[in-house]
């Protein structure tokens, strides 16, 4: 059931969106060659509980840090540890969540550690650019298939593709609510948008082929072909002058 969300909660849902956003910007000062991925999950948590919130990740499902951090052909889920050292060239997907005040703010995005390649530049381009174009198309009266064509054929005409397995989702109360948001899709079917959803527009996009693996670790999501992969989001509300972004920098 899709739960949509008065005013007065959109903005209270502000909030915890406005804390995840300031996370992420903390997790982009904190990648540096050479840090550990667990060091950047700490300051994140650091952050959050600071901001009176709580790590909307910790302990969801089992998963066991505050931060999905992800490098290079990792899409998804990657956990933090002390082990894993960020370098110089590598991309970095990091996704967090702050819960407040009853509800969830949810986002990621794609860093560049340093100088990276052109192919790695363009990806996280077009990614960000697939986000964007997601966004525009969430209009009242739209359909969840017009978000989904938006991000895919901009990904396909670059000569990218969408992850299939993983789509973005609802939030709210619950960190992932309905509907399903995929990243893909066919303009005009789905479900009707209304004013009142917020949802998570979460493109996920890889330079190779779009099908995907998941580690022993049961969480950790790479790409099938061992390429690079790009991953933005931002939680939204659809309202009756267009879509907000509750998550904006």
């Amino acid at each position: 059931m899709i739960v949509l969300k008065t005013a007065k909660e959109i903005q209270t849902m502000r909030d915890a969106c406005r804390i995840s956003a300031a996370a992420l910007r903390v997790a982009k000062e904190a990648l540096k060659p050479g840090v550990t991925t667990a060091h950047v999950d700490n300051e994140v948590r650091k952050f959050i509980l600071s901001q009176g919130a709580t790590p909307s990740f910790l302990n969801y499902g089992g998963f066991p840090k505050s931060a999905c951090i992800s490098i290079n052909d990792q899409v998804i889920h990657g956990i933090p540890d002390d082990q894993t050292v960020v370098r110089e060239g590598d991309i970095v997907s990091v996704d967090v969540g702050a819960y407040y005040k009853g509800f969830h703010g949810d986002n990621a995005a794609t860093f560049p550690v340093g100088a990276v390649s052109p192919a790695a530049q363009k990806l996280m381009d077009v990614t960000r650019e697939c986000l964007r174009r997601g966004i525009a198309a969430a209009v009242k009266g739209n359909r969840l298939g017009d978000i989904g064509f938006a991000v895919q054929s901009y990904a396909e005409a670059n000569g990218f593709s969408v992850v299939r397995d993983f789509v973005g989702h609802g939030v709210g109360h619950e960190l992932h609510e309905a509907p399903e948001v995929p990243n893909y899709g066919k303009a005009g079917h789905g479900v009707r948008l209304v004013p009142g959803m917020t949802i998570a527009i979460e493109p996920m996009i890889n330079e190779g082929v779009f099908e995907v693996e998941v580690l022993d670790n049961d969480w950790t999501v790479v790409t099938a072909d061992g390429k690079l992969s790009a991953h933005f989001e931002n939680t939204i509300a659809i309202t009756d002058d267009g879509p907000v972004i509750l998550t904006a920098e």
